[in-house]
């Protein structure tokens, strides 16, 4: 693992924390390898790794499947998910702060999953979605209980336009008293997205206001789409 730790080491953050204040997402590319996101794919059909499978349907929340992992984590995951977390910590103390929001996180993964156990909020968040033909996921938020970090990744596991055709990652801005703004990104095989879980600050000429925001994945075309999602708090079921 000290290879992607190395690699998450040496990320510009400084511009990733000013792509995150600005538009409330950002892109690194190629953190994962081929190999890395062959292997996560793989492993989709081994029972022993999840806790849950959500058939999308069968809860109006799209057309795919998802499966929730169970701890202990897989060793890539686990890296992953502590390494990150303490550069977008700062990110999230600085928006709660513009937004007056009464809530400091830790700097260290480890003590923001204490909170969520002590809140009751103690099973595995981290997903791995299927899409095939048709398949896509409606607007939503990964909240998960009354702890929350407001800052989530995502990985894609296949090749756009190569392995899968549509299936963009969709942002909406419901911006107060406007219309609302879609954001359509098209992330590359192993990059990483990190976005706002449920909302973010925005500057106004009386200080501060909050955008709600809103994810999702469009239609998928052709071929079969695979996505790892790192939610960084933990749920109540």
């Amino acid at each position: 693992m000290q290879d992607i730790i190395q690699k998450i080491e040496s990320i510009d953050w400084t511009n990733i924390t000013e792509s995150m204040h600005q538009n409330g997402y950002a892109i690194i590319e190629s953190l994962l390898t081929k190999e890395q996101c062959e292997s996560l794919k793989a492993n989709y059909n081994d029972s022993n790794l999840y806790r849950k499978t959500v058939t999308m349907a069968r809860h109006r929340f799209g057309l795919g499947e998802y499966k929730y992992f169970d701890y202990p984590l897989p060793d890539i995951i686990q890296t992953l998910r502590t390494t990150i977390y303490p550069y977008l910590a700062p990110i999230a103390n600085a928006w709660f702060k513009a937004l007056k929001i009464e809530r400091e996180f830790p700097s260290l993964h480890e003590e923001l999953l204490k909170q969520c156990h002590e809140n009751g909020q103690e099973k595995a968040t981290v997903l791995i979605l299927k899409y095939g033909k048709g398949g896509f996921n409606t607007l939503h938020q990964d909240l998960y209980g009354d702890i929350y970090f407001p800052i989530q990744i995502v990985f894609v596991l296949d090749e756009p336009d190569s392995d899968f055709t549509g299936g963009e990652f969709v942002l909406t801005q419901q911006i107060p008293r406007a219309q609302s703004k879609a954001i359509v990104l098209k992330p590359g095989k192993g990059d990483v997205l990190i976005f706002t879980t449920n909302f973010k600050p925005e500057k106004g000429s009386k200080g501060y206001y909050r955008i709600n925001m809103k994810h999702g994945v469009s239609e998928v075309k052709s071929g079969s789409r695979h996505s790892l999602g790192i939610i960084f708090h933990d749920a109540v079921s």
